[in-house]
């Protein structure tokens, strides 16, 4: 059984996460908080493997708590917020809090897929106690590169803070459009966009259909759909899911392979399944450049070792060194 503290201000809320989280029969609430000094206090003397955390609170907020809690503790934190504080809950990801759900997933059973991927979200977390943490400092590396024309990425379970070093570590004069597929089972997307875009020296924007790609900017592929790059425009894709996955780093790989061939950068970071792999290899065998994540700053290695079992991973290589390897590849000095 997996022990379970719940922490938030609402009596109703915190209810209604332990029926959720009850009725998989793998968690056991062992204690409930109404604010993060509560909180931080009970995970001393209960020693929970999970905490749910609440963003806005009185006495301490979420983030404060996960600040002070990670002080003495390598228990499972994730944030379960609001749209309104979807923003601040990314900020949670980079404090040590490993992932985060919007409140209403939790309020509705009707769609069994998607709460059988919470469950199996936490369960993976819990089981890793793998805390990846990250100053957003990295040496640059320049060298002489080919000629590349985009670079692709996929992210799930651990990928906002994964993204969030690379985004901030690329120089302001990257000379190529990025696409990002993040795994978004909160529906966060636009909150992720504009959190993204406080970190990055690049611009930042959620894709929307018929845009032209430009030099220097980062793409993010919307929730429940699929980004694809055809004729050089962005498109919006509602086609069914891909390794249950939409949006899907294969298609957004796929695509982008058949535009820019040999042209293209693969990054396939940390997360769960096996999204990207397929993209990978296709990647690889129209020419392009594959990197994939190491398991020692994956927060989940499913990912990043489903690509790297196909073969076709050129790099393996630390979350610190990726951009560094990026900007060598693209041939660019910073």
């Amino acid at each position: 059984m997996i022990r379970t503290l719940i922490t938030d201000d609402s009596q109703l809320v915190r209810t209604i996460i332990k029926d959720f989280l009850e009725s998989d029969g793998s968690f056991q609430i062992v204690g409930e908080a109404e604010n993060g000094k509560e909180s931080v206090e009970k995970v001393k003397s209960l020693s929970p493997d999970l905490v749910t955390m609440d963003y806005e609170m009185p006495v301490m907020n979420g983030l404060d708590a996960i600040v002070e809690i990670r002080k003495f503790s390598k228990c499972a934190i994730v944030v379960v917020s609001t749209h309104d504080t979807a923003k601040m809950a990314y900020d949670a990801t980079v404090k040590g809090a490993q992932e985060f759900f919007a409140k209403d997933l939790f309020t509705s059973h009707k769609d069994t897929d998607r709460s059988a991927e919470i469950y199996e979200t936490l369960k993976e977390i819990v089981k890793s106690k793998k805390i990846i943490t990250t100053d957003f400092v990295s040496k640059k590396e320049s060298g002489a590169g080919r000629k590349i024309e985009a670079v692709v990425v996929a992210a799930s379970t651990g990928g906002p803070m994964a993204l969030c070093q690379i985004c901030s570590n690329l120089p302001k004069s990257f000379p190529i459009p990025l696409f990002l597929v993040q795994h978004n089972t909160s529906g966060f997307d636009r909150g992720f966009v504009q959190w993204l875009n406080e970190y990055s020296h690049l611009n930042v924007f959620l894709g929307e259909e018929g845009t032209v790609p430009s030099k220097g900017c980062i793409y993010v592929a919307p929730t429940e759909r699929h980004l694809i790059v055809k004729d050089n425009l962005i498109k919006i894709d509602d086609g069914d899911l891909k390794n249950n996955q939409k949006p899907s780093a294969d298609v957004l790989f796929k695509s982008a392979s058949e535009l820019y061939g040999s042209s293209l950068v693969s990054i396939v970071l940390t997360g769960m399944g096996n999204d990207g792999a397929e993209g990978t290899s296709i990647v690889k065998k129209a020419g392009g450049i594959t990197i994939a994540q190491d398991e020692s700053t994956s927060m989940i290695f499913g990912m990043p070792q489903s690509a790297i079992e196909t073969g076709c991973v050129d790099f393996v290589l630390p979350l610190n060194e990726i951009v560094n390897k990026l900007v060598s590849i693209v041939g660019m000095e910073n």
